[in-house]
């Protein structure tokens, strides 16, 4: 016979259990991927997901994609939530992410989007200069404005921006690219002088020629002589180093650029 204590006391268990679950669903971590659909950014919330994090993903168009990136950070026991804007878009940025950052803001904020419009500058149009800085630049402002007021209310986090080899050493026929990104390292080292104080990381990575959609056609034949590793980066390699960032406890890198380049700039 069961005596009514112990069903009780059982009882009493499950719930507990269910509220423990609970708790560590809600205290959860989480960690925003901004351009986290495809490629680079796709790898890296698979990484941060396979560590432990929810995942808010951003896009701006291409919903099977997204779609595939959410079923795969499910199957490795996350949550994915999908954000499809454009982050060029001011306005836009707001109102996907700004009631949601302000109630439960990101442990981890990576801002991976970018875009191309290669063209000798010579002949570069005033569309394809004001696009690309439009998305690889002030999209990064767009997307701290929202953010970053929450992660400083909380005074913890992480964030990673990804630059590129191109905005170091700078690259003929992507002078509107190379500005965007070089300009993202200047805004991420001025960043961590503001928030460092209040236990907010702030570090670049710069990938040199991985193999995602966007390097697919250039001259990789004329490329790989220049790369010690006699290799193309993978986006797995660009996801490594960011999970190490976004996850390490014993952290006191602050500031600094990463390059993932295989050796291309030494």
């Amino acid at each position: 016979m069961v005596r009514a204590s112990a069903l009780h006391a059982e009882g009493q268990g499950f719930k507990s259990s269910i509220a423990h679950q609970f708790f560590m669903i809600k205290n959860k971590k989480i960690a925003l991927v901004v351009g986290g659909s495809r490629g680079i950014g796709k790898a890296i919330a698979l990484r941060l997901a396979n560590s432990g994090f929810d995942i808010w993903l951003t896009y701006q168009s291409n919903h099977k994609a997204a779609e595939e990136a959410k079923k795969e950070i499910e199957q490795k026991g996350a949550t994915c939530r999908l954000f499809v804007f454009d982050i060029a878009d001011s306005k836009a940025a707001e109102e996907a992410l700004g009631k949601i950052s302000d109630t439960n803001p990101p442990d981890v904020l990576v801002y991976n989007a970018g875009i191309t419009r290669d063209n000798l500058m010579v002949w570069m149009t005033k569309d394809e200069w004001d696009k690309v800085i439009d998305t690889n630049l002030n999209g990064f402002y767009n997307i701290m404005h929202v953010v970053l007021f929450a992660m400083l209310r909380e005074k913890r986090g992480r964030i990673v921006v990804i630059s590129s080899t191109s905005g170091e050493t700078g690259q003929a026929g992507q002078v509107n690219y190379s500005a965007s990104k070089a300009g993202l390292i200047g805004a991420a080292k001025a960043l961590a002088r503001e928030v460092g104080k209040k236990n907010i990381l702030v570090n670049v990575v710069t990938p040199g020629v991985i193999d995602t959609d966007m390097t697919r056609e250039l001259p990789k034949e004329k490329i790989l002589p220049l790369i010690p590793l006699n290799r193309f980066g993978q986006p797995e390699d660009v996801a490594s180093i960011v999970n190490f960032l976004c996850t390490e406890e014993n952290m006191y890198i602050h500031g600094q650029v990463i390059g993932v380049n295989g050796g291309l700039n030494i």
